[in-house]
């Protein structure tokens, strides 16, 4: 599936839902992932490279992909990723402190760069700004693209609450301060465009804000 959203900026997104299995703790779980891609008529950034390069090819098409960022380094949003870049030449992006979850997808296929927080990538004039979110794994990023007014949340933020934290290397009250701190700071129309499912805005999810705290301390 493959569907346009206009923004405000010189960039559109276009949304591709792929389907696959997640893996974790010796856990495995059919989902559906949302990749989502910023660009216009000649350049794109590919968010989440999720299990179907094929798909992802499809919806790129002759454009030139710029990069591929990863909001995170669970397999599902990662495993088409060092095939999409093969194919493209398209440099893998992804926080270093989830190297340690990288490595169990892809042990003999490092990340190109590194999406430390406050990088600022350009893609057809505008600008996504990573913003380290921890909690659901060490090294979650999202991407901030003020000119499209959203920011793609990976699994850090989803319609109705924040991502799931019941497994390896994850967090519930480090997860709940990030959302605080880095994404409800952010205007309440902003769109969240998260890593599975529907999306959002920052308003809708800042009254559910209480509930978290009350959780997470």
């Amino acid at each position: 599936m493959n569907s346009p959203h206009q923004g405000g900026g010189s960039a559109r997104i276009e949304h591709v839902v792929t389907s696959g299995v997640f893996e974790l703790d010796g856990g495995s779980w059919e989902v559906e992932n949302n990749v989502w891609l910023v660009g216009d008529d000649r350049e794109v950034v590919v968010i989440d490279a999720a299990h179907d390069a094929e798909a992802v090819l499809a919806a790129i098409g002759d454009r030139t992909l710029r990069a591929i960022l990863c909001t995170h380094a669970h397999n599902d949003h990662i495993n088409a990723a060092p095939r999409l870049s093969l194919r493209t030449g398209a440099p893998v992006l992804l926080h270093p402190d989830d190297l340690q979850l990288w490595t169990r997808t892809h042990p003999d296929r490092g990340p190109d760069g590194e999406l430390h927080d406050g990088r600022v990538l350009t893609v057809a004039g505008t600008d996504l700004t990573v913003l380290h979110t921890p909690g659901h794994a060490p090294g979650s990023v999202c991407l901030h693209a003020p000119e499209l007014g959203t920011v793609f949340t990976g699994d850090t933020l989803f319609q109705g609450g924040p991502g799931a934290t019941g497994r390896s290397f994850s967090d519930f009250p480090t997860i709940v301060e990030s959302i605080r701190t880095r994404l409800l700071t952010l205007p309440d129309d902003t769109v969240v465009r998260p890593g599975h499912g529907d999306s959002t805005t920052v308003g809708d999810e800042a009254p559910h804000l209480q509930e978290w705290l009350d959780r997470g301390h």
